[in-house]
């Protein structure tokens, strides 16, 4: 019982129909409760949606706390003790404790604002989001070297042009927010150095800013074709198998075996 409601709550397999409509609920529930954030006015209709969806939320979160073990593959106590603190169930929580603050009375904008969480759990429904959370899990060690390389880069650029163009940047933050830009090469144009030495550094951090933000897409693009290619020799491995002619026998075996207990 627990293992097939497992298999409805998470994201739907082809041809199960019943997970499938638990999805599109969930989707359209994840939709419903991020509206208000859309409109600065507060509509009766916001505070009775925000009551439903919370629910239907919590009851989705214990739903998936009940079947932890299988989604940890663990069939054992330790399984319910640690899902709360997976990265899913804490998104699910906090996407939870903002329309419980707003319908107890507290209101807090920084509350109302956590509702935009709410869009990560949609991301469990979409095969294509789960490939990509799951490239990301598998290279985050090569993600977070980039970034390490990134942050240290942006801590140079702002130490240089801090110092070169002391007339320009009032403070470190300002020069902090300069290197960032730069090395994404977007260039607002709002801060900017005026002398010769300051717009050198900049065509310097900008050239390197290219291949420092390249080396992300790579990694992650890399990965994504990798488990694009592991999805299909998965899915064509599961219909060898339903092809399979001892499958198929096995199958019918079992299903006559089953048909003829219940006539005895």
């Amino acid at each position: 019982m627990r293992k097939r409601l497992y298999e409805v709550i998470e994201a739907s397999k082809e041809g199960d129909k019943l997970s499938i409509v638990y999805d599109l609920i969930m989707i359209c529930t994840i939709v419903i409760s991020i509206l208000p954030l859309a409109f600065k006015e507060n509509h009766s209709y916001f505070f009775y949606s925000d009551i439903i969806t919370t629910f239907l939320f919590i009851v989705d979160y214990f739903l998936r706390w009940s079947t932890a073990d299988y989604k940890l593959n663990d069939h054992s106590v330790s399984a319910f003790v640690r899902y709360p603190f997976t990265p899913w169930a804490i998104v699910d929580l906090v996407s939870i404790l903002p329309s419980v603050s707003v319908i107890t009375g507290g209101g807090f904008q920084l509350f109302k604002l956590l509702r935009i969480l709410r869009i990560f759990k949609a991301f469990r429904y979409s095969k294509s989001m789960m490939i990509i959370y799951k490239v990301i899990k598998r290279s985050r060690n090569a993600l977070l070297a980039v970034c390490t390389l990134a942050i240290g880069y942006i801590m140079i650029s702002a130490l240089v042009i801090y110092n070169v163009e002391g007339d320009t940047f009032k403070s470190f933050f300002e020069a902090f927010y300069w290197a960032t830009v730069s090395l994404t090469t977007v260039g607002y144009g709002d801060i900017y150095p005026v002398t010769p030495a300051g717009r050198a550094i900049t065509m310097i951090s900008s050239l390197f800013g290219i291949a420092i933000v390249a080396l992300p897409s790579g990694v992650i693009t890399a990965g994504y074709m990798e488990a694009l290619r592991e999805e299909r020799d998965r899915e064509k491995e599961e219909n060898r198998d339903k092809n399979d002619p001892k499958v198929l026998n096995k199958f019918n075996s079992g299903r006559m075996y089953k048909e003829a207990s219940k006539k005895s």
